[in-house]
């Protein structure tokens, strides 16, 4: 197969969205939507906190997406003694040039994998947040760019307490997507096995750097949101501070993510050029779920029968804020 180097338009990032998608597919089974997000998230230079079960897949699945794509990748394992410089770098005496000089850390990559992220110390976390959200790095007083496209994917494990440190809101307030890894039905589970049995196949990169680039100014500017949309983007955004057992609702940045993320849905699973309601409803959940802060009784509203899951307590809450907020015409 040949590599992909250029897009011209919306439809060249669908097909390249559906050749990324069947590559990683040859290792993973069940995650379509999920591999969609990483794609559309990419594309409109967001991050992503994927979380599920341990053996679910998450770090398989993000390194198999980095796999893919003709970038620098880097992982970063997150581990209770973590320093900030060994995610940035630092600066290192040479004495054949008698000076100091800087080692750049992992974070300078294209793709940045922080495994098990909330094993980081508060401190360590907290070097990300500029990367993230300036995409660049200070270190000794000096700033350094990052390579652009840049994307950091981290997991989190669901159930893990022991040895954790709890993610600030201003740090999860900048993952465009957290995505909720299940596990797999029946069939799936069949088939994760029978797969394991064999050799895997390689992965091979399908996509251009350049791609990736291109693919973002295309969707930036030529996927258009008319007012209607980008009102109403607005008002479930600000909805969301009216829902019952919602202590904080999502910020003005989430109202830009989910903008942004309906745009980059549209491009990538339709090929189109405008967006649509049903785009902005389809990724609410997975821009708006990390974003909200409920009140501590919240799930006590959840039978035994619904699980006693904040997942699907925050499903519920989401959904309502949908079907509350008019859709426009």
């Amino acid at each position: 197969m040949i590599m992909i180097d250029s897009l011209t338009s919306c439809e060249d990032i669908k097909n390249m969205a559906d050749v990324l998608k069947a590559e990683v597919n040859k290792n993973i089974v069940g995650l379509e939507d999920l591999i969609d997000s990483l794609t559309i998230s990419v594309l409109v230079g967001g991050h992503v906190l994927i979380e599920g079960f341990p053996g679910t897949g998450k770090t398989f699945l993000a390194s198999l997406f980095g796999q893919s794509i003709e970038i620098n990748s880097n992982r970063i394992q997150s581990t209770s003694d973590l320093m900030p410089s060994d995610i940035t770098g630092t600066q290192i005496y040479n004495p054949k040039l008698k000076e100091f000089e800087f080692r750049p850390g992992p974070v300078f990559s294209n793709f940045v994998i922080v495994d098990e992220i909330n094993r980081a110390p508060p401190k360590t976390q907290s070097a990300l947040l500029e990367c993230m959200q300036e995409r660049q790095v200070s270190v000794e007083g000096i700033t350094q760019k990052l390579d652009e496209p840049f994307m950091v994917i981290a997991t989190k494990n669901s159930i893990e307490l022991e040895g954790t440190y709890p993610l600030p809101e201003a740090q999860l307030d900048r993952f465009l997507f957290r995505l909720i890894v299940p596990y797999p039905d029946e069939q799936n589970e069949t088939e994760i096995i029978r797969r394991k049995i064999k050799s895997l196949p390689d992965l091979t990169p399908q996509i251009s750097k350049s791609v990736i680039n291109d693919g973002k100014s295309l969707i930036h500017s030529n996927v258009k949101a008319e007012k209607n949309i980008i009102q109403y983007v607005s008002d479930l955004v600000l909805h969301t501070s009216n829902l019952p057992k919602v202590v904080l609702g999502a910020s003005p940045r989430a109202a830009v993510a989910l903008l942004y993320a309906a745009k980059g849905y549209a491009a990538v699973t339709e090929g189109r050029t405008y967006v649509l309601p049903d785009d902005v409803k389809a990724v609410a959940f997975d821009v708006l779920n990390h974003r909200l802060i409920l009140r501590q009784d919240a799930l006590l509203d959840l039978g035994d029968t619904d699980n006693n899951s904040a997942i699907i307590y925050l499903q519920k809450l989401i959904k309502e804020c949908i079907d509350d907020v008019p859709v426009p015409i």
